[in-house]
């Protein structure tokens, strides 16, 4: 590549789509405009007059980390789903259990291993890996989840098996394990 090509190919920039929502296209010049605020002399006393990064967890030992997500999720953060035979499951939403993730566990990973449709093509399952990092150690927990195709009660397929691989890894790792053993006692 001739010099100086790359840099012109970053910023050449593609032709904007005409939108058909003005609205959107307020919103982005807006943000553009906006200068981030920064906190006030009466705000930033906490930390000596220097502004602190969040780093609660990051130096924490990995028994630590997994002491913290071994713990008893709250009950208004479960959520309850009747199955079409009357069979009511309890589970926590993907996105509670991301935000649990970083709190206890802000370097955590996690990453799509594979997608795979069965050989009907009449399911999807995903194998879904989580990582979790502490200044001892690190530890990883892969999970499955698999969804109908034909189900399109909400969002697609391989969202839906994504985010149940998700879950049980994150439960491998003890984040939400009681929800699997409420029914047992």
């Amino acid at each position: 590549m001739a010099p100086g090509a790359l840099a012109r190919l970053l910023l050449r920039r593609a032709p904007t789509p005409r939108l058909a929502r003005p609205f959107a296209a307020k919103a982005r010049a807006s943000r553009r405009l906006q200068e981030p605020e920064l906190p006030s002399e009466e705000e930033n006393n906490f930390a000596g007059g220097e502004v602190a990064a969040p780093t609660e967890g990051i130096s924490k030992p990995l028994a630590e980390v997994l002491k913290e997500l071994g713990k008893r999720v709250p009950d208004p953060l479960v959520k309850t789903r009747i199955e079409d035979n009357g069979f009511a499951i309890k589970y926590i939403p993907w996105h509670i259990v991301n935000k649990i993730l970083n709190i206890h566990a802000p370097e955590w990973s996690g990453e799509v291993r594979s997608i795979v449709y069965s050989s009907d093509g009449k399911s999807v399952s995903v194998v879904y890996r989580v990582t979790l990092h502490g200044t001892d150690a690190e530890i990883y927990r892969e999970a499955t989840g698999t969804a109908s195709v034909d189900d399109t009660s909400y969002g697609d397929p391989v969202q839906k098996a994504e985010a149940m691989a998700f879950r049980r890894a994150c439960a491998r790792l003890g984040l939400g394990l009681h929800l699997y053993h409420e029914d047992m006692s």
